[in-house]
């Protein structure tokens, strides 16, 4: 976390969009005015989902008008979707959003933003990777019948 901290975390959650397939543009250092990141599919990323990503690094849980902020802002870009990242996770009134915005908004906590950088980590860029240096390894899981024997 602290290589990705602030706008680092900005940083990893379009590399991980650009290793699922999207072109991305992201916001200059500053006032966002709720855009972090925006998302496109396609070669020249016009086509759909269009994506608006609003991405907090703090510690603290988010609360409902930063999830009410992603929606306006999906709505004054044309956005057809929104994503809202949260390392410090969710407060229980946005998470009571997600059955009513379902096809319109996903949610990334801590866990669900490894579970992609895992995914996808061979994808990213060459420059992420150097930063964030993994390797993956296998290893045999003991059979839970062979324990009782």
């Amino acid at each position: 976390m602290r290589r990705f901290k602030g706008h680092g975390l900005e940083r990893l959650v379009g590399a991980i969009l650009r290793a699922q397939g999207y072109v991305t543009y992201h916001s200059p250092t500053g006032s966002d005015r709720g855009v972090d990141i925006l998302a496109g599919s396609g070669q020249l990323g016009f086509g759909s989902p269009k994506i608006c990503v609003q991405v907090k690094s703090e510690q603290t849980p988010v609360d409902n008008p930063t999830f009410s902020q992603l929606l306006s802002t999906m709505q004054s870009t044309g956005a057809d979707q929104g994503l809202l990242v949260a390392w410090g996770g969710f407060k229980s009134s946005v998470e009571r959003e997600v059955p009513r915005n379902f096809f319109k908004v996903r949610l990334w906590d801590q866990k669900t933003l490894l579970d992609q950088l895992f995914q996808h980590y061979e994808r990213l860029d060459e420059e992420i990777r150097a930063e964030l240096p993994l390797k993956r390894i296998w290893t045999v899981v003991p059979d839970e019948t062979d324990e009782s024997e």
